[in-house]
């Protein structure tokens, strides 16, 4: 079921708070909303709103035996790759940004926000569908300019993301998670890409991409340190070296 609103603060904040409230939210239940006028991304970024593009909210119900609930970054990322790759010419070169956004090129296009209320995870999706909002220091682009020929518009996009979104979260249920970090790490950074993470509070890491741990963090082989595990950041790439097809 999708429930479109004309404007809301954030589909997702709406979403926790039903949840809250004691509203039955299923897994098949979408919240796409035309307009936010508080959208957010990771980290306490402001997410650009603009008419035209993809704003929508899903709830999971995390179950006894579930994997990880920080793993369903990896879900939504491959879902949302599913979905936009239809969307553009063949072999345009897609790559997902580990942990939660969807490049074309250098560009941003879309990315997911993870929240939990008690035993749900909303899961936040924002797909530049009509237009690429200025983002600081960032490159952004969409779905019509990448391919002018795309007529559909966010609520044809999203018709297409909640059956991906329900066959990546049956794969994640009823296969290892092995599987679905292998499916995420063939369609993003390679074995030794150079990469810049940045904390919360500011400092950078730089380093070598090494994979996934079996939780899903980040492997980095810092220049002359020991590898380590990144749980949380957000990573910045070096493009001259790191921007071939996959």
């Amino acid at each position: 079921m999708i429930e479109t609103v004309p404007e809301t603060g954030s589909t997702n904040a709406d979403l926790l708070a039903r949840i809250a409230s004691g509203s039955g939210i299923e897994e098949d239940f979408w919240l796409r909303a035309e307009r936010q006028t508080s959208g957010r991304g990771r980290m306490g970024r402001k997410w650009v709103s603009s008419p035209g593009n993809l704003f929508c909210s899903t709830a999971i119900v995390i179950a006894p035996g579930d994997p990880s609930p920080a793993s369903l970054s990896f879900v939504a990322g491959l879902a949302l790759h599913d979905v936009v790759k239809g969307c553009l010419f063949d072999h345009t070169p897609m790559l997902l940004k580990w942990p939660n956004d969807l490049l074309v090129r250098e560009a941003k296009i879309a990315g997911i926000l993870l929240e939990r209320q008690g035993d749900h995870v909303v899961a936040g999706f924002g797909v530049n569908v009509s237009h690429a909002p200025e983002i600081a220091d960032r490159k952004t682009t969409h779905i019509g300019y990448e391919n002018g020929k795309f007529g559909n518009g966010p609520d044809g996009v999203l018709d297409l993301l909640a059956p991906a979104m329900a066959q990546r979260l049956q794969d994640w249920r009823n296969l290892p998670l092995s599987h679905t970090l292998a499916e995420w790490l063939v369609r993003s950074h390679r074995f030794d890409d150079r990469l810049r993470v940045v904390d919360s509070d500011g400092e950078v890491l730089c380093g070598s991409f090494r994979g996934l741990t079996p939780d899903g963090a980040l492997r980095l082989q810092p220049i002359g340190a020991a590898e380590c595990a990144v749980h949380a950041g957000d990573v910045l790439l070096d493009w001259h070296d790191n921007n071939e097809d996959r």
